[in-house]
């Protein structure tokens, strides 16, 4: 059985983890704590990037497509109004291959199906964008 444990360290320092292959991941509060582990809202973005990259990920392993080094690059807005929380997550997927119009489709569709994208109330909204062809940076 696997399990996730989320265990408080103290000073606003906490790690999570997963059993039982001991997976860690630190957390800190960023405006509290020094902020040099990952915020709870850095995963939050994290999560949700993630699950559309593998979902994506799906299409593309079935279909024979290469869609290895792609890069999405995650911003996170917050607001405090009516009640503080994430208002936007904007990702930006950087696919260094193009594809073809119709192999792009059904990977945009997948990740636009992600169970994680559809978590979210609609006090938050998330927006992609899919450059294709981007060549890799030196």
């Amino acid at each position: 059985m696997k399990s996730l444990k989320l265990t408080y360290d103290g000073d606003q320092h906490a790690t999570a983890s997963k059993e039982p292959h001991h997976n860690v991941v630190a957390i800190d509060c960023p405006i509290t704590a020094k902020g040099d582990e990952f915020s709870p809202g850095n995963l939050l973005g994290i999560s949700v990037a993630g699950c559309m990259l593998l979902s994506m990920g799906a299409v593309a392993q079935r279909d024979h497509l290469d869609l290895s080094d792609t890069v999405v690059e995650i911003e996170l807005t917050e607001t405090s109004k009516p009640y503080p929380h994430v208002d936007s997550i904007n990702l930006v997927f950087s696919v260094p291959r193009d594809f073809a119009f119709t192999d792009r489709l059904k990977m945009q569709r997948a990740a636009e199906h992600c169970p994680i994208k559809h978590s979210f109330g609609q006090d938050t909204v998330v927006t992609a964008i899919f450059d294709y062809g981007v060549a890799k940076a030196a």
